[in-house]
């Protein structure tokens, strides 16, 4: 870590099941090893089901309460929005902040249900962008298999096929809009290979990062 570099900020995203919490808690684990002694990180998730915003959230997706499509979108967003500074502290201070799922996961959930794309995009427009986002790709039929799956609202094969094609077309945006890197790895791999695949994408980042921390889609902010 340099005097003038600040922590990077990585998203890890994909459909449920893929293995997000447990990549992410790895990457966490490794960039806090004694190879790594420069560097601290921190593990958020999202939703943030501690705030009051995410009990309401947490009860949603258990199934014990119901909201309108549009309203629980913009709860999510709220949910991202409460951390928000958060995230920009920690940065400042040097540290490297994984996140588990980020606003593309509220986009890809919302969408799928018919919600037009650029409304579900707009309320995180301005939140800090990612340097890296990770997306693990695996075939929902693959995920099906895992265990727990099926406990949540969203975790149905068809449900995760449509989201996976909103995802799709994210990726393909931030590639083009150059909001910083978008990589898929293969999820459906062994856990250890997968991680391994996902340390040599983090690895450069891992002391740092010079150029100052870009928001989501601003351009759209000067429009």
């Amino acid at each position: 870590m340099t005097a003038t570099s600040r922590g990077a900020f990585i998203v890890i995203e994909g459909l449920d099941r893929s293995g997000k919490s447990t990549q992410a808690a790895i990457l966490q684990s490794r960039l806090q090893g004694p190879e790594q002694s420069t560097t601290k990180a921190v593990l958020i998730k999202f939703p943030d089901r501690t705030t009051t915003i995410g009990k309401m959230i947490d009860a949603y997706l258990r199934s014990q309460s119901e909201f309108d499509d549009h309203a629980i979108h913009l709860l999510f967003s709220a949910n991202r929005w409460e951390l928000a500074s958060t995230i920009y502290a920690h940065l400042a201070a040097g540290t490297t902040v994984i996140a588990d799922r980020y606003a593309f996961s509220g986009i890809a959930f919302s969408a799928r249900k018919g919600l037009s794309y650029d409304w579900c995009r707009a309320p995180d427009i301005g939140l800090p962008a990612p340097d890296l986002t990770l997306f693990l790709n695996v075939e929902p039929g693959v995920a099906r298999t895992r265990g727990g799956y099926g406990e949540e609202r969203y975790e149905t094969e068809d449900v995760q096929r449509s989201v996976r094609v909103v995802f799709e077309r994210i990726g393909e945006e931030m590639k083009t809009d150059g909001q910083g890197q978008w990589v898929e790895i293969d999820a459906s791999r062994e856990k250890d290979l997968v991680a391994r695949n996902i340390w040599r994408v983090v690895e450069p980042l891992s002391r740092g990062v010079a150029s100052s921390l870009r928001k989501l889609w601003e351009r759209d902010l000067t429009t």
